[in-house]
């Protein structure tokens, strides 16, 4: 980050929209922050949304299960690579095993990995929660704050914070005991998704629930998080719940510079503001990103094939055909992709149908749990090491 973008970052700008947010010692400027998603918040695409936000914001790592980490795992080891101007450097952790937690919190601590460690317990996925693991483990409040006091305990000045969602299902809820635990036991800040598990990814995000959480937990920051598609959105979330910033996961999808749009809104620049970029300014958007994926796995041709997944994304609502999108998401080079990307309409204009929902949209209704999790919210619960599976993020 640049001397000049620390400074930015220090303080609200007049008419800000909303104060800067304390991470421990961390001032987080507007207070933004990219949702960890699995195979998308990489070391490349982190470096697109810091450019155009001008580095400020915080961007945080894909997830990373304790086990993997504490075993020393050669992806995941890449996983968390940080660039040398990433500052602070900020670690999402999955853990389902308060001392497993415990070790890996002390192992980047001791090698000096990350500034900032995010422990996830919003994962809606089945493969996890029939394990007990993700939005499911919240229920089991002995568990989760055996995790925390790992963790905050193990993490000496690094702040602990924790991403959730509302609970299990409506008759389940488990975010207000949860954020009331997280305080209790030292945690620095919780960001709330507000949907439950059994929702997934589908319906409304529930808005309400973020300002009760604020409102239960008045002593740490409070960030929202779900159906922020726009910089719009994430100012009406603010000023109707009262958080003290906001989360991106799916709405920066094949849009990095969503994050430029919320920096000039939080600044109080308005929305005229927002980015517009014509499908040109897009297409070489598109290059840049295959390109740094490919230096990142040191593979362009993995790195091209990495990229596939994001086509979509970024030409949606844009005036280019079907057999080229295909092209598109099945090129295997960078010249091939630049080559496909030059026959697109370099002059069309940002289209209404740009905006909106992006990424998974479904829900489920039912969530697979373990036999007999619900008995007890108090039982001494534990959860097999095989829930630590590669997941969503929640």
């Amino acid at each position: 980050m640049t001397e000049t973008a620390v400074a930015a970052g220090t303080a609200a700008l007049p008419g800000a929209l909303a104060p800067p947010l304390a991470i421990g010692p961390h001032t987080v400027s507007p207070p933004v922050v990219l949702a960890p998603m699995a195979g998308i918040t990489n070391a490349p695409f982190r470096t697109l949304c810091r450019e155009f936000s001008g580095g400020r914001g915080l961007f945080v790592s894909e997830m990373i299960t304790t086990r993997a980490l504490v075993e020393r795992n050669a992806k995941t080891m890449r996983l968390v690579h940080f660039d040398a101007d990433e500052t602070p450097r900020s670690i999402q952790l999955y853990g389902v095993d308060p001392d497993t937690v415990g070790r890996a919190v002390r192992m980047i601590r001791d090698e000096d990995l990350a500034d900032h460690i995010d422990l996830n317990f919003g994962c809606p996925v089945p493969k996890v929660t029939r394990r007990g693991g993700g939005s499911a483990l919240p229920y089991k409040r002995n568990l989760l704050r055996s995790i925390l006091r790992q963790a905050v305990g193990n993490a000496g000045p690094l702040p602990v914070t924790m991403k959730m969602r509302k609970g299990i299902d409506d008759d389940h809820l488990t975010y207000l005991d949860a954020g009331r635990i997280a305080v209790e036991e030292g945690i620095t800040a919780v960001a709330l998704h507000g949907r439950t598990a059994a929702q997934h990814y589908g319906g409304t995000a529930d808005w309400d629930a973020i300002a009760r959480l604020k409102e239960t937990v008045p002593e740490i920051p409070v960030l929202g998080n779900g159906d922020i598609w726009s910089a719009a959105d994430a100012v009406r979330m603010v000023r109707e719940t009262g958080c003290d910033g906001v989360v991106v996961g799916r709405g920066c999808l094949g849009r990095p510079w969503l994050f430029a749009d919320l920096v000039a809104a939080f600044d109080g620049r308005g929305p005229d503001a927002a980015a517009r970029p014509s499908l040109g300014e897009v297409a070489a958007t598109m290059l840049r990103h295959a390109t740094l994926l490919g230096e990142w796995l040191e593979d362009e041709s993995r790195g091209v094939i990495d990229f596939r997944k994001h086509v979509a994304w970024y030409t949606k609502g844009f005036p280019v055909g079907s057999d080229l999108r295909r092209s598109l998401a099945t090129a295997a080079s960078l010249a091939e992709l630049a080559e496909l990307l030059d026959r697109l309409d370099k002059d069309a204009p940002w289209p209404q149908g740009a905006d909106g929902p992006r990424g998974r949209t479904s829900g489920r209704n039912r969530v697979v749990l373990p036999d007999g999790w619900l008995a007890d919210p108090y039982d001494c619960a534990t959860v097999t090491a095989d829930a630590e599976l590669d997941t969503s993020g929640g």
